[in-house]
C-alpha cells in the first residue's frame, strides 16, 4: 500500500500544483487513499520531494532534480519496480505494462529521471509508451529495466 500511495503522490505532484500537505492529503483522499498528515510528511521526506517557487510567486511540491541521477534511484526505483508487469520495445518505442492504475506513476518516474535519450512518455491506465531518441537507446533502456526487475 505504501508504494502505491507514494506512486500516487508522485503522480499528483507531477500533474497538479500542490502547495501544502493538506492539499496533497485531499488529492490522495479523492483518489481513494486513506492517510494522515504525518504519513504524508514521511512520504515527502522519503521521496525527496521539495518545494519550488512557481511563476506566480507561490511554492509547490516538486521532485528534486538535484537528487535524481540519470539512472534508477531510491524510491523511484522501488515505485518503478513494483509497477511493471511486462515490457518490450520495437525500434525506438518501449511499451511498458503496469498494474492497473499505475501507468502514470511509472511514466512520472521515467520523466523524473531526466534521461536525455527519452523524448517523452504517454501513459494510459496500465500501459506506458516511451519514445526513445534511437533504437539503441530503447534496447539499452529495456536492458536496464530487465536488470532492475531481476
Amino acid at each position: 500500500m505504501k508504494s502505491k500511495r507514494q506512486a500516487k503522490i508522485m503522480e499528483i505532484i507531477s500533474n497538479k500544483n500542490v502547495e501544502t500537505q493538506e492539499q496533497l492529503l485531499a488529492e490522495l483522499q479523492k483518489a481513494g487513499y486513506r492517510s494522515t498528515q504525518a504519513t504524508i510528511s514521511r512520504d515527502i521526506k522519503e521521496l525527496r520531494i521539495i518545494k519550488e517557487l512557481t511563476s506566480f510567486g507561490t511554492y509547490r511540491y516538486a521532485v528534486s532534480t538535484n537528487e535524481v541521477s540519470n539512472t534508477f534511484s531510491g524510491r523511484l526505483n522501488t515505485i518503478f519496480r513494483e509497477c511493471i508487469t511486462k515490457f518490450d520495445y520495437a525500434q525506438n518505442i518501449l511499451v511498458i505494462h503496469t498494474l492497473p492504475g499505475l501507468a502514470n506513476a511509472a511514466a512520472s518516474a521515467i520523466d523524473t529521471m531526466n534521461l536525455s535519450v527519452v523524448l517523452g512518455t504517454l501513459a494510459g491506465d496500465d500501459t506506458v509508451f516511451v519514445v526513445m531518441r534511437d533504437n539503441n537507446a530503447a534496447a539499452a533502456f529495456c536492458g536496464e529495466i530487465k536488470n532492475l526487475l531481476d
